[in-house]
């Protein structure tokens, strides 16, 4: 995701590091086109495998993104593919001079140099080794008859190459084996002259033949759109300015982006001030309901108690005035004139 935001432009500043740790690990030249590493998978001219990111479908983004061919990803790439045609050049060159140099000793009727049955045997170990790969991938592609076939093929190299183990070295016999070779224009690869037309197929579709092709084919065509590219200046600065307006709107919806988030925080805290005043409000609520209860409660207790104490102080009151009604009746019996009969 943060891959796509950064051909999009839409990556933040605070997801720059790791924008750029993950953005290390994609091919770049997977992104303009292909990686050659996967170009050469078994073939004596293996690149070794690539161990970043090939993903076609930032492949795809970038190339409708803003910064298609204008990072350098293109230069760096057309860099490379130069460098690997550089070495399969002096592999031809050197094939050819191989050749020139057995022709001449024939020419001049001179001795070959020792230990060249040797060379050409280390040759047809080379190109025994190179079919015995394409073999090996036409077995896991269950392509079983043209896998027989070229073992054919391996088989009358492995006997020639015993034919030139077993017998002597001289000029005419060399020269008679080096004029059956030829180099391949494309892959520097040796071939046999006038071999049967499936053989000769069987090398154009091989993987380093095709491989170099295409690198070669992608070259001219890189070439080509630098070229149209660096021609018009006004495209250039076009497009720097359109990278400078871009980048100010980017900078502007990160500075909104960071207001908002300013202004959501600020209507968070005044939201939870709200919530903490209407806890505070129901505390005192609450507060104000216990008290409530307890004047209640107390009130009722209180008269319970005033009206014991007037039930008690009645009685009292009675008690007293029946005391006293007794002690008159008893003085008013005492104090009676007693008749006499």
């Amino acid at each position: 995701i943060l891959l796509n935001a950064v051909l999009q432009d839409e990556v933040t500043v605070g997801d720059l590091t790791q924008v750029f740790t993950l953005f290390l690990q994609v091919c770049k030249y997977y992104l303009c086109d292909f990686c050659p590493a996967e170009l050469f998978t078994n073939t004596r001219s293996d690149l070794g495998p690539c161990e970043k990111i090939h993903d076609e479908n930032l492949r795809k983004m970038y190339e409708k993104s803003s910064r298609f061919m204008k990072e350098g990803y293109e230069r760096d790439f057309l860099r490379y593919l130069q460098s690997l045609l550089a070495e399969v050049e002096r592999r031809i060159r050197r094939g050819h001079a191989r050749l020139a140099l057995s022709q001449a000793q024939q020419n001049s009727g001179a001795p070959g140099p020792s230990g060249k049955n040797e060379e050409k045997s280390q040759v047809l170990t080379t190109k025994i080794e190179e079919l015995v790969l394409q073999i090996e991938e036409l077995g896991s592609e269950g392509r079983v008859e043209e896998a027989q076939g070229m073992m054919k093929l391996v088989e009358q190299l492995k006997e020639e190459r015993e034919q030139l183990n077993s017998t002597p070295s001289t000029i005419e016999s060399f020269a008679a084996q080096e004029k059956q070779m030829e180099v391949c224009e494309v892959c520097g690869a040796f071939l046999i002259v006038g071999d049967a037309q499936s053989r000769v197929d069987d090398h154009l579709m091989g993987k380093q033949h095709m491989g170099y092709a295409k690198i070669k084919a992608t070259v001219e065509e890189l070439k080509e759109k630098l070229h149209r590219r660096s021609e018009d200046p006004e495209k250039d600065e076009r497009g720097k300015k359109e990278k400078e307006d871009r980048e100010r709107e980017r900078e502007e919806r990160e500075k909104k982006r960071k207001e908002e988030e300013e202004r959501e925080k600020e209507r968070e805290k005044e939201k939870e001030r709200e919530r903490e005043k209407e806890r505070e409000r129901e505390r005192e609520r609450e507060r104000e309901r216990d008290r409530r209860r307890r004047s209640h409660s107390n009130s009722r207790h209180s008269s319970r108690a005033s009206d014991r104490r007037r039930s008690r102080s009645r009685d009292r009151k009675r008690s007293r005035s029946k005391e006293r009604d007794r002690k008159r009746s008893r003085c008013a019996t005492l104090t009676a004139p007693r008749h006499t009969s």
